[in-house]
């Protein structure tokens, strides 16, 4: 992969296999009670590409999410990620397997500041034992720096470099959404989950988001999967869009054809004109 100006190095230095994102969702049906979230959804993502869910409240987004992040374990179906079925594993193994994600709701922890909030997500890396850093050998020495790269690099590109010593709590809500952002970054995601990232922001916060994401797209080659009710984003970061209504897929296809197709007008977008 091609290392830009200001590449972190978690980029830069990949290899093309350790990128590799292949997702396949394939019939996955599930219930709570009787109440049906998902119904026979399929999906596929290949490598390096921003696909973006849509669809009214409570059509299964989140669900769908849930399901791929190891949240919900569906009663049927196969959720497969880089040839390994995946479904029925706990979040941590998810994680584990190189799937990141942001919340809906924002996780961070109010009282820590912005860089302790990205430091945890580094756990999944640590190599060491408690015997070992609680003498801060120097293998955990070299551990840390290596640790501490890679987040302030991702700092610089979310130009977080003001706010990087201040707690968590303290800043507004939009920059908390960045935070958040930095933080399912450090954990190096192969397949990036974005519920909602733009949930709650100032137009200017959101130009600020969609230009990252872009970039972390196009020029990093980030595979992400993005749920998002703000349509003007939708369509214009994404390369292909799902869209389910009642927990079932009634569409799949490129913005230009979303925004054409008569069902997903019917349940969902309304008027084209408001593109």
């Amino acid at each position: 992969m091609k290392a830009f100006r200001g590449t972190p190095s978690i980029y830069a230095s990949a290899q093309p296999s350790e990128r590799r994102a292949e997702l396949e969702v394939k019939k996955v049906t599930l219930n709570f009670g009787g109440v049906m979230a998902l119904h026979n959804v399929d999906l596929t993502v290949h490598t390096g590409e921003f696909i973006s869910v849509i669809g009214p409240n409570g059509a299964g987004k989140t669900s769908l999410m849930n399901s791929i992040t190891g949240y919900y374990h569906p009663q049927s179906g196969e959720i497969i990620f880089n040839g390994e079925n995946i479904m029925g594993r706990h979040p941590h193994e998810v994680t584990q397997k190189g799937i990141g994600r942001t919340y809906q709701n924002i996780e961070l922890f109010p009282g820590m500041t912005v860089l302790s909030n990205m430091l945890l997500a580094r756990h999944l890396y640590c190599n060491y034992g408690f015997s070992l850093a609680s003498v801060f050998a120097p293998s955990v020495r070299k551990e840390e720096v290596r640790h501490r790269q890679v987040l302030e690099e991702l700092i610089d590109f979310l130009e977080m470099q003001p706010i990087r010593k201040k707690l968590v709590g303290s800043l507004p809500y939009g920059l908390r959404k960045r935070v958040e952002l930095g933080r399912a970054l450090a954990l190096e995601p192969k397949l990036l989950v974005l519920d909602e990232p733009f949930a709650g922001m100032t137009l200017e916060e959101k130009e600020d988001m969609v230009r990252f994401l872009l970039e972390l797209n196009s020029a990093w080659g980030q595979t992400m999967i993005l749920v998002e009710h703000d349509m003007s984003v939708v369509m214009s970061v994404s390369q292909r869009i799902m869209v389910l209504n009642f927990g079932e897929k009634i569409a799949e296809g490129t913005p230009e054809e979303i925004q054409g197709h008569p069902e997903v007008i019917k349940a969902y977008l309304g008027d084209t004109t408001k593109f």
